[in-house]
């Protein structure tokens, strides 16, 4: 029924629990939307990896992720169906957490990118940091934001754009 219409007493009922038990672990409906968006975000990183397992190389890897990426967030039951019905409720638990959420993102993708430089994929030249940030907020604004000018549920122009913008990121300055 959404965010919006759902109050912590029909989450406590669904869960089974007390009204009271919810809110000692969730002392407010947008702190429990919060932890639910970024749970959802940690299952997407694991079925990231098996995604992008069998790419063979690391700028393969990126087109795949980012592809993998807005798939899997768009058509996430709950993430994706909340952002259809309620962005203005969904967006701002991602984006007005104070960064928490794209942080952690940011997090994963900069591992991702400190595994490829350590491999000898990507150059020690390359700021992992700041790519995994830019390739995070790319990401985002695709998710938050409809474009008129790619077909996000057409995998290969959304590979495209990856190849065409965020592979050239992984090369030395």
């Amino acid at each position: 029924m959404g965010i919006r219409r759902s109050t912590m007493e029909d989450v406590a009922r669904r869960a089974g629990v007390s009204r009271i038990t919810a809110y000692r672990r969730f002392a407010t409906k947008d702190a429990l939307v919060e932890q639910v968006v970024r749970r959802e975000f940690r299952r997407y990183f694991d079925q990231f990896l098996i995604d992008i397992q069998d790419a063979e190389s690391a700028a393969d890897r990126v087109v795949l992720g980012f592809a993998s990426a807005l798939r899997a967030i768009r058509h996430n039951p709950l993430i994706g169906g909340l952002m259809t019905v309620e962005p203005d409720v969904l967006v701002p638990s991602m984006v007005s957490d104070g960064g928490h959420t794209l942080a952690t993102v940011q997090r994963f993708v900069a591992g991702q990118l400190r595994r490829e430089q350590h491999a000898g994929h990507v150059s020690e030249d390359v700021d992992v940091e700041l790519v995994a940030e830019l390739m995070t907020r790319v990401s985002a604004s695709f998710l938050v934001t409809p474009s008129h000018v790619i077909d996000l549920d057409d995998d290969e122009q959304v590979r495209e754009v990856a190849r065409r913008f965020l592979v050239p990121m992984l090369r030395p300055k």
